[in-house]
């Protein structure tokens, strides 16, 4: 304990001297904490512009633009023709654009079927998606009012009319995100993402940074010729400053903020400190596979952005292509995430998670596989300098 000590002191003053530290590691989680909180705060975006070019002018096609207009997600544009529409689509500044054919109540009124044209911006993903299901959705409501009109007209009773129009009625529940709130859905994986992919640059920055300046020899020393000391000693201060840190995104999102958590918040500590582990033990892995700083960050920044995309909370790994299908077991934030699912929004406790914990402590077994490179490169000083 006493060179684990000497390399803890030594470490404390390195990390005093060099701001970049605490500048990556509390300064960029407070960063994103606050840009993805305050950016996805209204949970849904609303008001969305949809230009719509009314070429009918009738009675039919105003109360269809009214009750777009009504919905949260729509605010209505309206334009004389469709060039400067198109236009207006094209700069960005519609996420999606209707146009409402002359004749379109004469039509409805003969039963020759009109047809809507409209045009969606699907460069801006969310926006443009939310906005095609706002209009289509309309769209089928007004066609439903259309037929309930008809049908009325030729005598028939309104529970006939709703079979007709609805023969199957949907009852949907949305567990765990009732609200449909974007921020619920993208923050409680976005943020420890971020958490992940700081521990794993710092770890390795931090080991690497002895090679570049050529101080591994006297970290060495200092901690009595042993690197299971040294490294101990070394990331002892990083482990409870990424603790803290975890632990204090947790609270900000299931207590402060209140996001939806059918389980316990102790067990989403338990998680958060797994993947903290784990991420650690991932970063000396990779430091000690590529014993050379700028090449091990490299490969850590690339590992890190692809837990993201591998994860599952965007697209499901099953509907991944089947050769992919087993590339997120080896990220930590893809079982942070099956955990998440299982606890915070099932509810299911230890049954439902111990396999992911499982696996985040397989993740501890990689920094020895490397344990012996790693202290061959620190003796020798192998590192190629500019």
């Amino acid at each position: 304990m006493k060179e684990i000590y000497q390399v803890l002191r030594r470490e404390i003053r390195i990390f005093r001297q060099r701001p970049l530290y605490i500048l990556a590691s509390v300064g960029v989680m407070i960063f994103n904490a606050v840009f993805y909180l305050t950016f996805m705060q209204d949970g849904l975006p609303h008001d969305l512009p949809v230009g719509i070019v009314d070429c009918d002018r009738s009675s039919t096609s105003r109360s269809f633009c009214q009750q777009l207009d009504a919905t949260q997600l729509g605010k209505v544009l309206y334009y004389d023709d469709l060039h400067a529409a198109r236009l207006d689509l094209q700069r960005g500044k519609l996420t999606a654009c209707i146009v409402i054919p002359e004749e379109f109540n004469a039509d409805i009124q003969a039963s020759r079927q009109p047809h809507i044209g409209y045009y969606v911006n699907s460069l801006y993903f969310v926006g443009g998606a939310l906005s095609y299901s706002n209009i289509l959705t309309m769209v089928n409501l007004t066609n439903g009012a259309v037929q309930r009109q008809v049908l009325r007209a030729r005598g028939v009773n309104e529970r006939e009319i709703l079979a007709r129009i609805q023969p199957i009625v949907l009852d949907a529940h949305q567990i765990g995100n009732t609200t449909t709130s974007y921020g619920v859905y993208l923050n409680s994986v976005i943020l420890p993402g971020v958490l992940e992919m700081i521990v794993i640059l710092i770890t390795v920055y931090a080991i690497g940074s002895e090679l570049k300046y050529g101080t591994s020899r006297h970290l060495m020393q200092t901690a009595g010729g042993s690197i299971v000391k040294a490294l101990t000693g070394k990331m002892a201060i990083y482990t409870l400053i990424f603790t803290v840190l975890g632990i204090t995104l947790e609270l900000l999102l299931y207590h402060w903020l209140h996001y939806p958590i059918k389980g316990s918040i102790w067990w989403m500590f338990l998680d958060i400190l797994l993947l903290v582990a784990a991420a650690q033990a991932a970063g000396m892995f990779i430091i000690g596979l590529f014993p050379n700083l700028r090449l091990a960050v490299s490969v850590s920044a690339i590992y890190s952005v692809l837990g993201f995309s591998l994860a599952g909370f965007t697209l499901p790994a099953e509907a991944m292509m089947p050769v992919l299908q087993g590339f997120p077991a080896i990220f930590p934030l893809r079982h942070y995430y099956l955990f998440y699912v299982q606890e915070a929004i099932f509810g299911s406790g230890f049954a439902g998670w111990w396999q992911q914990v499982v696996c985040l402590l397989l993740f501890l077994g990689l920094p020895p596989i490397v344990m012996r490179r790693l202290e061959d490169a620190y003796i020798n000083e192998r590192y190629e300098r500019d």
